[in-house]
């Protein structure tokens, strides 16, 4: 039996992997996957990757571009949810500021440098035409970080995906200012190198089994009462999230999608030179 490692972040998105686990559907395939939560987000599991303590990792797209075009020995073989991912800007429930443009000057709670929170703070910038090199930045780990960094005054502002933080902005302890969806496919599958070359059929089979999970997740018989018990979120903002969120279902990734969030990425300022795009994928249908 192969064993695989695959990690990801503990939130809805990924619940998929969690009911595939579940049904043994892994196993069927001879194959010993073992799930990783990152509560530290892509940043983590970038390192993570390069480290080799994960196989597999589903990640944000803008965070691993940066770090495979840095030197991270992995490539991307899929998207995995092909819709933007909704962040949400939040400052604490006491604070004085009430819109972004009071923002502009604040320090920014981020997870780690090379994160989505990190990344996203600088496309929100970008938007609202700020001086990207004057932002200030403090490393917070994970949410609960931010949760605190935001309380006791050590950050302004954090960006998180909006419905995780949902529960925070109803119990009164983030007020959420505005939101800011991401220019691109929100979360892709990366692989490290060393396990494609020489896992290639076990990844594909992998691939297969989460595919045809995501195809008709929508569907499962009260998923809406499910998701929203286990992520302790309210029952309408589950609905709403699955309303406007798209899984990929085993299209490959193309170079023309990777040149353009490359671009993109040059024009946000978060890398600094367009790389070719065939060094990013690996086509797992050839």
């Amino acid at each position: 039996m192969t064993s695989l490692k695959v990690g990801g972040v503990p939130e809805h998105f990924n619940y998929p992997w969690y009911t595939s686990l579940k049904n043994k559907e892994y196993s069927k395939q001879n194959i010993n996957l073992r799930w990783q939560d990152y509560p530290g987000g892509t940043g983590a599991m970038c390192k993570a990757l390069r480290n080799g303590e994960v196989d597999i990792a589903i990640v944000l797209t803008e965070g691993i571009i940066k770090d495979i075009a840095n030197g991270n020995p992995s490539k991307i073989v899929q998207t995995f949810v092909k819709t933007p991912l909704i962040w949400g800007i939040h400052v604490g429930a006491k604070s004085s500021f009430k819109t972004i443009k009071d923002l502009e000057h604040a320090t920014i709670a981020i997870s780690r440098f090379g994160s989505g929170s990190h990344l996203m703070a600088i496309v929100n910038a970008h938007n609202q035409g700020w001086d990207i090199a004057k932002l200030k930045f403090k490393v917070i780990g994970t949410l609960q970080g931010g949760i605190d960094a935001l309380t006791n005054g050590e950050a302004d502002y954090f960006m998180w995906e909006h419905f995780t933080t949902k529960p925070l902005v109803d119990n009164g302890t983030f007020r959420r200012i505005d939101d800011c969806p991401t220019p691109w496919p929100c979360f892709v599958i990366a692989v490290r190198n060393e396990v494609l070359e020489n896992n290639f059929n076990e990844v594909k089979k992998v691939l297969d089994i989460i595919n045809a999970e995501t195809k008709d997740f929508k569907e499962v018989k009260n998923i809406d009462k499910t998701l929203s018990n286990r992520y302790e979120q309210q029952i309408e903002d589950i609905q709403q999230w699955l309303k406007i969120t798209e899984w990929n279902d085993g299209e490959p990734i193309t170079k023309n999608l990777i040149t353009s969030i490359q671009n993109k990425m040059i024009q946000f300022n978060v890398i600094e030179e367009k790389k070719n795009s065939s060094s990013f994928i690996k086509n797992m249908y050839i």
